[in-house]
């Protein structure tokens, strides 16, 4: 059954789980349409309720507010876009090869449509509503990028000693040297980089991150 279509209505009593669960991503659903299409600040919870066919109790009964739901749907996302399960994560016979594909499918994420759908909606209201900076489901994402890499610098045999706050804040850096210009490329500051693009500039960035880390000693 999709999102738009009505679960057979129950005859008194409370929900089954399966038409909980289904309510639960109807809700997450329509309300990531709206605030993506409307923006958070035009987005009532009495539009969200509506569309999702329930009364504002039934939805208040879930999350206790806008900004509740705004973080459900920012993890939603996160989850959407990041590869499935089933995807591995490390492949590779050398560290670059294994550093520039997670690299990649890091940059892809962050190249999606919904995350730069997402990017757009809290660069341009975050002042009126600092609710939206927080609790924010991509810090989740980040936190385990973060260790894995850290976890390649440790396995690293030539690797000069690196503390683990040292490692911690290479990686951070290396997230950011990967995502932040081409995303923003995409934004519209300049032209979005060319899948061609995107392979050179992951290859070259994760050569240069990895002349950095084994001279950071030095």
């Amino acid at each position: 059954m999709s999102l738009t279509e009505t679960a057979a209505p129950r005859r008194g009593g409370r929900p089954s789980r399966a038409e909980a669960e289904l309510l639960g991503e109807r809700i997450l659903e329509i309300a990531t349409e709206l605030f993506l299409r409307d923006g958070y600040g035009s987005t009532s919870i009495e539009a969200i309720a509506q569309a999702a066919g329930m009364s504002k109790r039934t939805f208040y009964a879930r999350y206790a507010g806008k900004p509740e739901l705004f973080a459900a749907v920012v993890g939603r996302i996160v989850d959407q876009i990041r590869p499935p399960p089933e995807v591995p994560l490390l492949v590779g016979t050398t560290l670059p090869e294994i550093l520039e594909r997670l690299a990649g499918l890091m940059l892809h994420a962050a190249l999606s449509p919904r995350a730069l759908a997402l990017n757009r909606l809290i660069v341009a209201e975050s002042t009126r509503f600092p609710e939206l900076l927080t609790g924010l489901g991509g810090e989740r994402g980040r936190s385990e990028a973060i260790k894995l890499i850290v976890s390649l610098l440790d396995s690293r045999p030539d690797n000069p000693p690196m503390t683990r706050d040292d490692a911690r804040f290479a990686a951070g850096q290396f997230i950011q040297m990967i995502i932040s210009w081409p995303q923003r490329r995409a934004l519209g500051h300049g032209d979005p980089m060319s899948p061609a693009e995107q392979t050179d500039w992951v290859r070259r960035t994760t050569h240069l991150f990895l002349n950095g880390c084994q001279g950071w000693n030095a």
